[in-house]
């Protein structure tokens, strides 16, 4: 992806100088549980806690000084900058081609091991979230390593596709889906909580590949082989996937995020199409 030296995005709010940012709220377990679930927080999604009990793992916060950003944290704050960037500028013109509506950018919160958000407590482990509300993306990108390194979607257009799905929540809470949605959620059984969670996500999924279709045919920063970074990315957050290489057999009634077939075919639906009324997950009967 053709990224360094093009315009940054003025709305990223930059908290990695205030490391250890309060205590981060991740869910109720602990031992090895722990570890497996939070392997599976490491998927992206609006609810960092949702693979956990009402307890909540407590991550203590960190009196410590400042941190120091080294030429690597720079490095990938500019990045971060430069797509959330390019996401404005695809869906601001989107929003007015396909909506006749004005797009109203969301903040995009850089941090380091945890901070604090309208959602409660963000942390390196609940992996990037949105928050409807404030209107907020957290990300700590030392996820971007992890999706790498233990999750095996590396790439700079992988690490974009992380942000084009949370933006994907953005655009879906713009639109009044996102609050209707959870609201159902908090009045169901959890299967079938579980199951419109899928749904929100493959939405968000669809939506990121119209961002990627926009930035290959409009923009032009898509170089060879961008675009199968991030469908292995979507296919290696796949919710069988993950609870695979946890060690667990797949159980589809937990699922929260969709199959790695369903998220990989969620993205190519918006990357052919383009079209946000393609994205309907909700009124679709195969996912």
């Amino acid at each position: 992806m053709d990224w360094r030296g093009r315009r940054g995005s003025s709305n990223i709010e930059d908290r990695r100088q205030q490391r250890g940012g309060g205590v981060a709220r991740a869910g109720g377990i602990g031992g090895a549980g722990a570890i497996v679930v939070i392997l599976l927080a490491l998927l992206l999604g609006v609810d960092p806690g949702q693979f956990l009990g009402p307890e909540g793992l407590q991550t203590q916060s960190r009196a410590s000084a400042p941190a120091e950003l080294t030429d690597a944290d720079q490095a990938e704050g500019d990045f971060v900058s430069v797509v959330l960037a390019d996401t404005e500028e695809i869906w601001a013109r989107l929003f007015q081609d396909q909506l006749g509506r004005t797009y109203r950018p969301a903040t995009l919160v850089l941090f380091k091991e945890a901070t604090r958000s309208a959602c409660g407590g963000a942390s390196e482990a609940t992996g990037p979230f949105y928050c409807p509300a404030d209107r907020k993306v957290y990300l700590d990108t030392a996820f971007f390593t992890t999706l790498h390194q233990r999750l095996g979607a590396g790439g700079d257009f992988a690490a974009a596709y992380v942000v084009a799905h949370e933006i994907g929540h953005h655009i879906q809470n713009e639109l009044g889906i996102l609050g209707q949605a959870n609201q159902v959620r908090q009045q169901v059984a959890e299967a079938e909580s579980n199951a419109i969670s899928v749904r929100i996500e493959l939405q968000a999924d669809c939506l990121s590949g119209i961002w990627a279709r926009e930035a290959a045919q409009s923009l032009g920063v898509v170089d060879a082989g961008d675009l199968e970074e991030a469908v292995n990315a979507a296919r290696q957050i796949g919710d069988d996937t993950l609870q695979r290489n946890a060690g667990r057999r797949p159980m589809p009634h937990t699922f929260t995020h969709g199959t790695s077939e369903q998220r990989a075919r969620w993205f190519m639906i918006g990357l052919k199409s383009g079209k946000m009324a393609d994205c309907d997950t909700f009124g679709a009967t195969r996912l």
